[in-house]
C-alpha cells in the first residue's frame, strides 16, 4: 500500500500568517508578546495546545488544561474570521492529488483543528480525495512527533487490509520534517513557511505543487514501520 501523508497548514492552504495573527491576538489580550521571528523559528508546525502551552511557559505563567483550551477556542475563533476572507490555497494542490490520488491513498495529518481542516479541504476542492483526517483532536503529541502519521497509515491499512506500507510525506515546517525522518518515509518540503535553506534534509523541496507530477514521488516511496 502507498500513502501520500499530506500537513494541511503551508501544504493545502497557505495560512501560517493567518495563524500567527489568530496567535498573537489571544496572546496580546492576555499580555503577552508574540513576534513574527518567534514565531518563525520556535511556534511553526506545533498544534495549537502545544503553542499555548509554550507561550505560558515562557512568560512564565501557570499552565492550566482548562485555560489552554479556552485559549485554543477563542483563537479558533480569531482564525475562522480571518480565513474566511484571506485563506489562500497552495497553488497546484488540487490537480496534483486529484493525480495522485489516483495510484495512492491520500490522507491529511496536521495539528489544525478538524473545523478548519475540513473547510480547506472544501476550499481546495479535493475533500472527496482524502481518505482519512488526523487532527489536533485525535493525537495528543505535537510533530516532531510522528503519531499523527502512524495513526493515519494505522487506519488506512485496516481499510484496505494491507500488510506492508510506504509511505511519502509532504511539510512545509521543521517539526513536520522531523516527523516525517522519524517515520521513516520519503519527505516533499514546500517553501511556503521557511525558505529552502532551512529545510535540509528534506527528499525534495518545491516552491509548491505548480509545475509537478506525482510521477516525481516514483524514487521517493519508502516503506515504513506502522507501530
Amino acid at each position: 500500500m502507498d500513502a501520500l501523508l499530506l500537513d494541511f497548514n503551508g501544504v493545502i492552504v497557505d495560512d501560517e500568517r493567518l495563524h500567527f495573527a489568530a496567535f498573537r491576538t489571544v496572546l496580546g489580550d492576555e499580555g503577552i508578546v508574540l513576534d513574527a521571528a518567534t514565531w518563525d523559528a520556535d511556534y511553526l508546525g506545533l498544534n495549537d495546545r502545544a503553542a499555548f502551552h509554550e507561550a505560558l511557559h515562557r512568560a512564565g505563567r501557570p499552565v492550566e488544561p482548562a485555560q489552554i483550551q479556552r485559549f485554543v477556542a477563542r483563537k479558533a475563533d480569531a482564525y475562522a474570521a480571518l480565513a474566511e476572507r484571506d485563506l489562500v490555497i497552495v497553488p497546484g494542490v488540487r490537480t496534483f492529488v486529484r493525480a495522485a490520488a489516483g495510484a495512492s491513498h491520500v490522507a491529511v495529518v496536521s495539528g489544525a483543528i478538524r473545523a478548519e481542516i475540513d473547510a480547506g479541504l472544501a476550499r481546495a476542492g479535493i475533500a472527496d480525495l482524502v481518505e482519512y483526517i488526523v487532527s489536533a483532536e485525535d493525537v495528543a503529541a505535537s510533530k516532531p512527533d510522528p503519531a499523527g502519521f502512524r495513526l493515519a497509515l494505522r487506519e488506512l491499512q485496516a481499510r484496505h487490509r494491507a500488510g506492508s506500507c510506504r509511505a511519502v510525506v509532504v511539510e512545509d515546517s521543521r517539526p513536520g520534517l522531523a516527523a516525517a525522518r522519524t517515520l521513516g518515509a520519503g519527505c516533499v518540503m514546500l517553501t511556503t513557511s521557511h525558505d529552502a535553506a532551512q529545510l535540509r534534509g528534506a527528499d525534495r523541496i518545491w516552491a509548491a505543487f505548480e509545475g509537478h507530477t506525482p510521477e516525481e514521488l516514483v524514487m521517493l516511496w519508502r516503506t515504513v514501520q506502522v507501530v
